[in-house]
């Protein structure tokens, strides 16, 4: 069945057949007391799991999954966020993204045979047993965390004893590598970090692979078995780099492997540190210091060919960042946007010549999530000079994020009805594109005047998207496609997948009713000519069977190639990274 509906600037092509809707099976033990779910969309099962596979499973494949998809494709991010503790009452996370970190592996195996589909292998593991274990022991979850609910009678002097402890601190040597709840984005052979020898692991490989977070700290983990090897502060790529918070989406350069990443220091006075950490040195460079700017909750930043671009939208901490020492979780600690306060732009020199910041450019307020790419073209008002153009998610409040909590996104909740009929339109992303125009070759000066930046274009919410991916060979250059998971208000949570194309502003669907997709991870054909030739995979909960399969899609038209079931859940989590057969011992650009 195929319609199309048409909006003001932009039309919608549904690519949904018939024949493709699950049969309705219901998960085996369950109530249907406990199906009770909104809109039939059940999604409560991959939430709550606590399902691993520490060995290697294969798996069942119908249809086809190419072979130059072959490799091995990573997810990380919340599995299970209950706990059953000593002292009987239990402990269960607040939000989503304080869940307890699950990464998940998914082997694609060539077939040599045409006759032959490809193999998929699966396996998964917890990184945060040790952690579990305090909780389990404790009955609490100790530090800064995401959004966790904290005990109001909790006194002052010990929310401070507590909080300091951890954004001042460093892992403890005697505890073990799973110890902290680390889990937002992948990078694979991240540079400066301590070689595996040095942490006790015998893998040979000379493949890494490394769990990030919103703070600045990271977890190497075995790309094989997945274990956690070892726990490591941001100091470990430069002493001055001793903030608490950092972007969990750092950048990486498609063709040096450099990756680069802010660092946020809140103490007498608001510092980022703008950093670079050389793959071929293995030496971390500060390139900027910037202290003229608010403390704000980032979760990503922009790289061009020749700039880092830092963008401080409406995210701002309470009280120059104190709050998150009374409240201990970021999301009570960010006050409510301001549209009177613009959206700072910091354009800093990447090159050799370390120049530092070179402009600052001003919008109107919004708040962004995830950005999705920049780059960098002849100026179209000043010949001979640049302009940066940047496309990114955004958002008129913060209701996205304070619409993550487990109550609100389970579809068998009682209060996922109540907020989902009510949530409105804010909490769903529109794509917007900016212009930072004619960059100055030489730096502005320490009393910097705002420059203006101009938006290109903000595409309604019903074509837009989230989770936002595209073809990692387009990284820092002019691209057309991006891809992501959708959100139409079929579900309690996400409901599909969409192509956007950035030039018709209109995009093409994927969904199927129940059927919950994660993060579609684009995969490259490497006979192919076009942008869009290539494939997606996306972990999906089939909510009728409980269980969860990895889905193939076709870039091009967004119709199904195959699928790789298994016979449990997989959680849903946030990113992950494919890393092809031939790519041990290189990088992905889309690595964050």
């Amino acid at each position: 069945m195929s319609t199309t509906i048409t909006l003001p600037n932009a039309t919608i092509r549904q690519n949904v057949k018939s024949s493709q809707v699950a049969s309705t099976v219901r998960p085996a033990g369950k109530t249907e007391e406990s199906l009770s779910h909104w809109n039939d969309w059940p999604n409560t099962y991959a939430f709550e799991t606590e399902d691993e596979q520490h060995t290697p499973i294969e798996l069942t494949v119908t249809g086809e999954i190419p072979n130059y998809a072959a490799g091995t494709l990573y997810r990380t991010g919340p599995g299970t966020y209950k706990v059953a503790t000593d002292n009987g009452k239990g402990f269960a996370a607040s939000h989503w993204f304080d869940g307890f970190t699950q990464v998940h592996r998914f082997q694609i195996l060539p077939s040599t045979d045409s006759s032959v589909s490809t193999k998929v292998y699966y396996n998964s593991r917890r990184t945060t047993d040790g952690m579990l274990e305090k909780i389990r022991k404790s009955g609490r979850l100790d530090g800064i965390t995401f959004g966790q609910k904290h005990d109001p009678c909790e006194s002052f002097f010990k929310k401070v004893t507590s909080t300091f402890k951890l954004m001042l601190g460093s892992p403890d040597r005697d505890e073990g590598p799973d110890t902290a709840n680390v889990g937002v984005t992948l990078s694979v052979n991240m540079p400066g970090l301590p070689p595996l020898s040095s942490l006790g692991n015998n893998n040979t490989e000379s493949m890494t692979l490394t769990n990030k977070t919103d703070a600045s700290i990271y977890q190497r983990i075995d790309p094989e078995t997945l274990e956690p090897i070892g726990l490591a502060r941001q100091t470990i790529l430069h002493p001055d780099l001793k903030g608490p918070m950092s972007a969990a989406h750092a950048r990486t350069c498609p063709t040096t492997g450099d990756v680069f990443n802010f660092n946020l220091e809140m103490a007498k006075d608001i510092t980022y540190r703008v950093f670079g950490v050389s793959a071929s040195s293995q030496k971390t460079t500060i390139l900027a210091t910037i202290t003229d700017a608010p403390a704000a909750y980032l979760h990503s930043l922009f790289l061009t060919t020749n700039y880092v671009i830092l963008c401080i939208w409406g995210s701002h901490y309470a009280y120059h960042g104190l709050s998150l020492v009374y409240e201990k979780n970021i999301l009570e600690s960010i006050a409510p946007l301001d549209p009177a306060k613009p959206v700072k732009w910091y354009v800093i020199d990447r090159s050799p010549a370390k120049r530092g910041v070179l402009a600052m450019y001003h919008t109107p307020a919004f708040y962004c999530f995830h950005t999705i790419n920049a780059y960098e073209e002849p100026s179209a008002t000043v010949p001979g000079e640049t302009d940066i153009i940047a496309d990114l998610c955004g958002y008129d409040d913060l209701s996205l994020i304070h619409r993550f909590y487990y109550e609100n996104l389970m579809s068998s909740a009682p209060g996922a009805l109540k907020y989902t009929d009510g949530k409105g339109e804010k909490s769903r992303s529109w794509l917007g594109r900016y212009c930072l125009p004619s960059v100055p070759k030489t730096a502005d000066g320490k009393k910097r005047k705002p420059r203006t930046a101009t938006q290109v274009f903000s595409a309604p919410r019903a074509v837009s998207l989230e989770l936002p991916t595209m073809n990692p060979t387009y990284v820092t250059k002019a691209h057309r496609y991006v891809y992501g998971v959708t959100d139409r208000g079929s579900s309690t949570f996400f409901d599909g997948l969409g192509k956007f194309d950035c030039k018709t502003q209109s995009t093409i669907f994927w969904q199927q009713h129940a059927q919950t997709a994660g993060e579609p991870i684009f995969v490259r054909d490497p006979q192919g000519t076009d942008e869009d030739d290539g494939v997606l995979l996306s972990a999906v909960l089939d909510g009728y069977k409980g269980k969860s399969y990895l889905l193939c899609l076709n870039a091009k038209d967004m119709t199904e190639l195959g699928r790789a079931h298994l016979n449990t859940v997989v959680g849903f989590g946030f990113h992950g990274t494919h890393v092809p057969s031939q790519g041990v011992g290189k990088f992905n650009a889309l690595d964050c």
